[in-house]
Order: structure tokens, then sequence, then C-alpha cells
């Protein structure tokens, strides 16, 4: 008999390559989905859709006593929000509450895997370093602020059998915040905030997704992991890759901080209007200009022999390959 995981955030980009996954190693998925519309890039997939009221804890409960899930994955969440109050309801509190209701299920479930984040740590201040399970946490975002009051929650459910994992920044197929970035090097432009040099970390999707679900089977418990490529990247790194995929020559520019921050407040305000939010706002930029986003990720490659298949050039040209193929770029 199948083993059943439950994957929140089922619609979203990371979302999509866990389900990927998980079928791909034999699981049984049921996908929380809210608009089937949002959906149609899952129909492929041999899944079954819930539809989770993440406000009640009984509701939740009644569903995992329902479905008898094995596992859960929750990667569901929001990277951007009006505020730090929408930020934490939705990525701390909904997160608590599923917790809650899997710690008291009648029916026990063998995991609970959430997908923090890097953010959750916040950046280094000096170079040459690495953030490690140990650091202290200082967000520098009130995404990253969310993330680090879910993990807070997690701490205090008893009776759960909880792994964390922060990964980096995460690329690949779907992903459209870089994609971003890709295409503005498409048009010969190579644009970087202010001139201070950055260590910057990445992972690939498919690397992410497969080592969450090896985790499920693992008997790992009560324990919070960081994961990326392992490598260190400058950040011309990015920008070098994919004109390389792209065959393009471009012009570097450099923006100064303080323009691009006036841009980001000015977009917020315009895009306010309409209720919605920019991908470049304030918040944002305080990620986007932190010196150092290295990572340390032996804890991770010692517990789960974790072998990244895809550093960041050949991640890059798998991504770029999947755009032109599915008529992004």
């Amino acid at each position: 008999m199948k083993k059943r995981v439950l994957i929140t955030g089922a619609t979203g980009f990371v979302g999509y390559h866990l389900i990927k996954s998980a079928l791909a190693n034999g699981l049984e998925v049921y996908a929380n989905v809210r608009q089937k519309a949002a959906a149609v890039h899952l129909k492929d997939f041999e899944i079954n859709y819930v539809d989770l009221d993440f406000e009640s804890i009984y509701l939740l409960k009644e569903n995992i006593e329902e479905k008898k899930y094995d596992y859960i994955v929750h990667a569901a969440a929001v990277t951007k929000a009006k505020n730090l109050g929408d930020y934490n309801k939705i990525n701390a509190i909904y997160t608590r509450n599923l917790a809650v209701a899997a710690s008291k299920s009648t029916h026990a479930i063998e995991k609970f895997i959430f997908i923090s984040s890097l953010a959750a740590l916040g950046p280094l201040k000096q170079k040459n370093d690495k953030l490690t399970e140990k650091s202290a946490s200082n967000p520098v975002t009130q995404y990253g602020i969310s993330k680090a009051l879910a993990e807070t929650y997690l701490a205090q459910i008893s009776n759960l059998p909880l792994i964390i994992f922060r990964p980096t920044a995460v690329y690949g197929p779907r992903e459209k915040d870089i994609f971003i970035l890709i295409k503005t090097i498409k048009a010969g432009l190579e644009l970087y905030i202010g001139k201070q040099e950055q260590e910057l970390s990445f992972v690939y999707a498919t690397d992410l997704a497969d080592i969450i679900i090896k985790a499920l089977a693992s008997a790992v418990a009560g324990k919070a992991y960081n994961i990326s490529d392992g490598a260190v990247y400058n950040r011309s790194s990015l920008a070098h890759y994919v004109s390389k995929a792209l065959g393009k020559k471009t012009v570097k520019v450099n923006v100064p901080v303080p323009l691009i921050k006036s841009l980001a407040w000015s977009m917020e305000h315009v895009y306010g209007v309409f209720n919605k939010i920019p991908a470049l706002n304030v918040d944002k930029i305080k990620e986007l200009t932190a010196l150092n986003w290295g990572c340390d990720i032996k804890n991770i490659q010692n517990d789960f022999g974790f072998v990244p298949r895809f550093g960041l050039e050949q991640g890059l040209n798998e991504t770029i390959n999947w755009y032109r193929k599915n008529n992004w770029l």
C-alpha cells in the first residue's frame, strides 16, 4: 500500500516540484488547492485534491483523521504581503494551526516537514563566513520574520515528528522571480543594486524537492537544516551563466541603492491603488542588497547523504531550456 503525503502550497513553484518528486518516489499525493483554476499545470499528475481551512484547527484535525496521511509537507506561504500582520497570519499562524492539528490527531503522522527559509536566519554581515543551523536569527525582512516566528511556534508543539528545511534562493522550471532577471539579461541588460560585492547561494528546485521527499521516510526528527547547492557565488555569477547560456552580450549597469529604494517605494504605492504588491518592493531590497547569504550544508550532507546534482551553471542551463521549450523565453 502506498504511503500518503499531504502537500500544501501545491500550486506554487516549489509545490509543483514536490509533487513531481513524491510521485516519482511512489507516494500517493494529496495536494491542497484552494482554486482549481490555479492548478491547471497539475492536470497531468495523478493526484488527489483537498481544500484545507487553515483558520480552523478542528477542521484541519478532522481532515488529517479522515485522510490518514502518513506525511505532511507544509510548503504553503506568501512571499509578498501588505504588512507583517498578513505575513504572520499565513506563514506563521496557519503553520502553527496545521502542526497543532497534526499533533492532536488520533491518527499519528510519521513526519511533518516545514519548508522555512534561509530568510528566517537572515544574512551575515561579514564576508568569508557561512550561515549554520546554530546561527542567530536576525531576519531583515517581514517575510523572514514570519518564517522565524513559524519556527518558534513549531518548537513549542510536542508530539510532532518535525523536520525544518531552510532553503536559500530556489530556482528552476516555473520559477518567476529569477525569471525576471533572466528576461532582463536576454534584453542585454545586467542590472546591479549598488556596487557592494556579495556572497550568494542558490539551490535547484529538483534537488530541494528530492531531499525533502527522501527525508519523509527517515528516522530524523526535531532538527532543522539549511540547504543550498553547497557553493557560494559572487553577485555576477548568475548573470554570467545566464548570458553564456543565452549567447548574449550585456551592458552592466549599477543602479544606486537610494534610487532603487525610491523606485520600490513608488511601485508599492502605485500597486497599492490596485490592491497589488510588486515583485520589487522595499522589503525585497533588503534581501537583494544583503552582504552574505552563503550557508553551510554539512549537517544535511551528514544526516541524509545529500549530494546536489545541480550547480548554478548546470541548473540555469536546464531552467533556460525549460523556459524556451515552454515559450516563456
